[in-house]
């Protein structure tokens, strides 16, 4: 590949015979420009590996052109040299400090001005290499860590539907739940970045159950205080398991397993967290989880409706969940409609009316339509 010189001069008669001087050994392909301006229009379009620049020119003399030039995106390493007869101290000094690899003098025959341009020929095609081989690592590099990232996304995945299959044949609970949870973090406006990463942890909320025995985990009916007290350990368990990690997913998802049964007015376990002491995370994972577990069918109970998991969320806002959470789940209601799909029951297909009055979820448990008495 040839080098491309860029040639800056005011003097028609100048540039013709830089071109011919540059492209004689034909390893260079120069563009020549008499206006400055136009030649910075070029620059920002195209690369070059080398500048030729006059001191003294109409508009904007070689010293404003070699800075403006600089700043351009990917010109910080290319050599640029200015020709002048003016090779004073000062003018050297004001060159290099904005941003000049040398200088030519202004002698068309001069046997320095040959010597040090085939240096700069030699150093532009070098910083090209040099550049091109750059830009190679580095997405070698980008791609890597995209594979890395995959794999890591994969696992957690893997060990959230490991988890998940113990308390239901399909697995499905971790995924909807992942995508309601990005859902909430959208329409809170949290960070793209933290809005993936909260649909990537979610699924490990109920990592902790793997230490739960399965008589109690799978028992078909209400638990007796101490199956309560056991259930209520997969929170703490949850986060020791994922504890320590130096994957920031899996950080992140330690935050979510101890504080998805947190609640809003503190009333929640393990630790009695309330409105912000409770991560963002967890908050937001906290009402996907729950309405997941209403309108999911399970050992112990039939699936709720959607439009009373709905109401459930509404009237528990401000109380166990995070008002701004539970608002920003609803503002996407025709979204939350096509995940839960056909597996939820349309309350138009209820086979009765349900009792309007419904307890707090007791832990462990998804919320139970009951009597108001």
């Amino acid at each position: 590949m040839l080098t491309q010189a860029l040639l800056v001069d005011d003097s028609r008669s100048v540039l013709n015979f830089l071109k011919r001087h540059i492209e004689a050994e034909g390893l260079v392909e120069a563009t020549t420009f008499l206006d400055p301006v136009e030649a910075l229009t070029c620059a920002r379009e195209r690369g070059f590996d080398l500048v030729l620049v006059d001191y003294e020119m109409p508009h904007m003399d070689g010293i404003s052109f070699i800075r403006t030039f600089r700043a351009l995106p990917g010109c910080a390493d290319i050599p640029i040299a200015m020709i002048t007869s003016r090779q004073t101290d000062d003018v050297k000094m004001e060159a290099l400090q904005a941003g000049a690899t040398d200088f030519l003098p202004k002698q068309p025959q001069s046997v320095e001005m040959t010597v040090r341009l085939r240096n700069l020929i030699q150093l532009g095609a070098a910083v090209r290499k040099l550049n091109d081989r750059a830009a190679h690592l580095a997405s070698e590099v980008a791609a890597a860590t995209r594979k890395l990232g995959e794999r890591e996304e994969e696992i957690i995945l893997r060990l959230a539907l490991a988890v998940e299959y113990r308390d239901n044949d399909t697995g499905e609970h971790t995924l909807r739940v992942a995508r309601y949870s990005r859902i909430i973090a959208e329409q809170l406006g949290l960070p793209a970045r933290l809005c993936r990463d909260i649909y990537l942890a979610a699924p490990l909320h109920d990592v902790g159950k793997v230490a739960i025995p399965d008589n109690i985990l799978l028992k078909p009916g209400r638990l007796t205080d101490d199956e309560m007290a056991v259930i209520r350990t997969h929170a703490t368990i949850g986060e020791r398991i994922l504890a320590n990690s130096g994957c920031e997913l899996i950080q992140l998802g330690a935050q979510i397993a101890a504080g998805h049964h947190e609640r809003w007015d503190g009333a929640g376990y393990p630790n009695g967290l309330r409105a912000d002491e409770i991560p963002v995370a967890a908050r937001v994972v906290a009402v996907a989880d729950v309405f997941d577990a209403l309108t999911t069918r399970r050992p112990y109970k039939e699936p709720m409706p959607i439009e009373l998991a709905r109401g459930y969320l509404v009237e528990n806002q401000g109380r166990q969940f995070d008002p701004a959470c539970v608002e920003a789940f609803l503002s996407r209601w025709d979204e939350v409609v096509e995940i839960a799909g056909e597996r939820a029951t349309p309350f138009h297909k209820a086979e009765a009316p349900l009792p309007p009055a419904m307890e707090a979820p007791a832990e462990g448990r998804s919320p139970e339509v009951v009597p108001a008495s």
